[in-house]
């Protein structure tokens, strides 16, 4: 569940411009009530088709194709195509990347606004799923062996695996000391450069203790049916767009709750790690701090 890691943020948006242009298109973005009501309806129910999010406003079909198209630009919003219909996700990522940019150059209160809307995009959504997508100045290649190399993980993630990455194959996690091995823990699809998936690990009493878990949320936890976590790798010119998927929860998931927290904090860092060879400056790395905020987070979640 460790989707754990702390660590800051600093990511960028899709786009190949400069970071001020970059901020500039979600800004541009955001500045329209209209987007903004897109965004607020995405924010209550994750994952709507078009004519979902068309129900729930009052505007045109071909109005909120192109609003959406604006998003989708600016990155503030990620699609999933299933079957011929596609899914559209709030993506908290350029957010992320504005409000550590200002927030670490001015006092808090010129930019509480942001640092308001930053925080509604990160929580948990009334989903049972996790979408995030990040841009990354890499190619497959590096940044499969990112995901896969404990070299790597150990790095950005804290966690490293044990697996020869081949569908139907098993693959245990290692961290925080501990070493998680199960029968179900296993690789869905692994099409190298491309597609990565696999089961999420058990929550077992040696991992519960480590990480500060009560005995009440270790049992939540472990009542819960196993999620999977997909990684789509797609080349976008020079960059790399990867896509994560985490799915497989029931309605009002506290696993859902805890990685929506942790999951981007992982990914910037993987995209700090590959762009720049160094990670972001953690915060506090003890295991049982880590732990305790992902039970906070699933708290704060089943009290919204």
């Amino acid at each position: 569940m460790v989707a754990y890691k702390v660590a800051g943020m600093n990511e960028g948006t899709g786009s190949t411009g400069t970071a001020d242009e970059e901020t500039d298109d979600v800004f541009r973005a955001l500045a329209d009530p209209s987007r903004r009501r897109l965004l607020d309806s995405l924010n209550a129910r994750n994952g709507q088709r078009l004519r979902e999010l068309c129900a729930g406003l009052d505007m045109t079909r071909q109005s909120v194709s192109k609003h959406l198209a604006i998003l989708e630009a600016a990155n503030l919003v990620t699609t999933r195509r299933q079957g011929r219909e596609k899914l559209h996700y709030l993506n908290p990522e350029p957010v992320n990347a504005i409000a550590e940019r200002w927030i670490s150059q001015y006092h808090r209160e010129r930019v509480r606004a942001l640092a308001d809307l930053k925080t509604a995009l990160e929580q948990p959504m009334s989903s049972t799923e996790f979408v995030y997508t990040s841009y990354i100045a890499t190619t497959p290649e590096k940044l499969w062996q990112a995901l896969t190399d404990p070299a790597f993980t150990s790095r950005y993630w804290g966690a490293t695996f044990t697996s020869d990455w081949t569908a139907g194959s098993s693959i245990s996690w290692h961290m925080f000391g501990v070493t998680i091995a199960s029968p179900e823990q296993v690789i869905l699809e692994a099409e190298p450069y491309r597609r990565l998936s696999y089961t999420w690990h058990d929550f077992t009493p040696e991992f519960a203790e480590r990480v500060g878990f009560t005995e009440e949320f270790l049992a939540t936890v472990a009542a819960e049916p196993r999620s999977k976590v997909t990684f789509e790798l797609e080349p976008a010119g020079p960059l790399v767009k990867l896509t994560v998927v985490h799915d497989g929860f029931p309605p009002g998931s506290a696993v859902l709750a805890s990685v929506s927290q942790g999951w981007p904090a992982i990914l910037s860092n993987l995209k700090t790690l590959l762009e720049t060879g160094e990670t972001l400056p953690s915060g506090d790395d003890d295991p049982k701090a880590a732990g305790q905020g992902a039970e906070a987070a699933a708290r704060a979640a089943a009290n919204a």
